[in-house]
């Protein structure tokens, strides 16, 4: 599933240390589903999304694959 979790940290100049706190994970969990080593669980997707205040189809796209 490809994602644009690192496009969005990076406009917002969040560190993945910085997203994780804020959704309740550790950076390693961000760095395992931004670089599609790890599909998030539905919960940690929507609060992924919404850390962005983004809608969870603008954050993710389950049709692509990570490459």
């Amino acid at each position: 599933m490809r994602n644009r979790l690192r496009v969005l940290r990076a406009e917002r100049r969040w560190s993945q240390a910085e997203l994780g706190e804020r959704v309740g994970v550790s950076r390693q969990a961000i760095n395992a589903v931004e670089t599609g080593k790890h599909d998030p669980s539905l919960t940690l997707a929507f609060a992924l999304a919404g850390a962005f205040d983004l809608a969870i189809e603008d954050v993710f796209d389950p049709n692509a694959s990570a490459d």
